[in-house]
């Protein structure tokens, strides 16, 4: 997802997958490969209902070939928490457990997609958005229903890939047998409850990304402590980037690298653009390879049409150290 100076042209999107549910340690990614049409410019949006706007493509890299990373590294699993339906208990010591609503395959057919390419306008707000995430994550095996509330109506459907990778949604809320979720999909800060069946994988990332806005600054923090901290380039006046929390969505890799050789789309949007070089609008972090035509640096002002943009040494780390699904808190 790259933004920026006009150079906003065809790319192929692709994304590596975590590990499945009980092990730890790196992934190998698919590498697959699949071609998109030559994107639009970018267009404006009328901004009729300010949260649904959207933006910033972090898909117009103008670059010939796009890969999974191979650098990603999957999340930390956590043992025995995954993915069996709620057993019936004694009431007297375990909470009741809200049963779903039954939904067809018709039903879920017909539901909008909770993806970065998708609009949910019944979905949930996020209930603390400057909170900071337990770190938990799922990911559904199949495509599951997205409710507006444990027992509740269902919303959305989310599928087990996002670019062609493996879906992690963080865990911002828990009731007995039921999690709420972040998910990508417009407008910025949408949530919804997912029921905890066989089909849900659960997992933990230590690790999480904050960025002030104010300062300039990229933290990443694992487990409560400051790993690193860099300068970034973030939204100009005319194209903020929007404060919000989400996560790291996928990893990119350019193999005829122009801009950023690894580009991260994160789960939201911009508040400007209701597309970018053809893609959704999403938000991303990369690296910027050269100084503006003003000779100063992309880092530590605004510089981007709203997307991130991080020192070499940052993407590195990021790129491999920091799992998809990790929360990233705009602030």
């Amino acid at each position: 997802m790259i933004d920026g100076d006009d150079d906003r042209r065809a790319h192929r999107d692709h994304q590596h997958e975590p590990r499945q549910d009980g092990a730890t340690g790196p992934t190998t990614p698919s590498g697959a490969r699949r071609d998109l049409e030559q994107p639009p410019t970018a267009t404006r949006r009328r901004r009729i209902v300010p949260w649904t706007v959207v933006a910033l493509v972090a898909a117009a890299l103008g670059v010939a070939g796009w890969a999974v990373s191979g650098d990603w590294h999957s999340v930390a699993r956590n043992s025995g928490t995954s993915t069996a339906s709620p057993a019936a208990a004694d009431a007297d010591d375990t909470p009741s457990v809200a049963a779903p609503r039954p939904v067809s395959q018709q039903q879920l057919d017909a539901l909008p997609a909770a993806t970065v390419f998708g609009t949910v306008l019944n979905a949930t707000t996020d209930p603390q958005p400057d909170g900071t995430p337990s770190g938990r994550l799922v990911h559904p095996t199949t495509t599951v229903p997205l409710y507006s509330s444990p027992g509740g109506l269902a919303i959305a459907a989310v599928p087990p890939t996002q670019l062609v990778s493996d879906t992690w949604l963080p865990i911002v809320a828990e009731r007995p047998g039921w999690v709420e979720v972040l998910v990508p999909s417009r407008p910025n800060d949408s949530t919804g409850w997912i029921y905890l069946d066989s089909r849900i994988v659960t997992a933990h990332s230590p690790y999480r990304i904050e960025v002030d806005r104010a300062t300039f600054t990229m933290t990443l923090v694992n487990n409560g402590t400051i790993v690193a901290q860099w300068p970034v380039g973030i939204g100009k006046p005319s194209t903020p980037t929007p404060a919000t929390r989400t996560f790291i969505l996928a990893s990119i890799k350019d193999s005829q690298a122009t801009v950023s050789p690894i580009v991260l789309p994160l789960g939201a949007h911009s508040e400007v653009f209701d597309s970018y070089g053809g893609g959704p609008g999403t938000l991303g972090i990369h690296t910027w390879p050269n100084p503006d035509s003003f000779g100063r640096t992309s880092y530590g002002r605004p510089s981007s049409d709203g997307c991130i943009r991080i020192p070499p040494d940052a993407l590195r780390l990021l790129s491999t150290e920091v799992p998809i699904g990790s929360p990233v808190l705009i602030r």
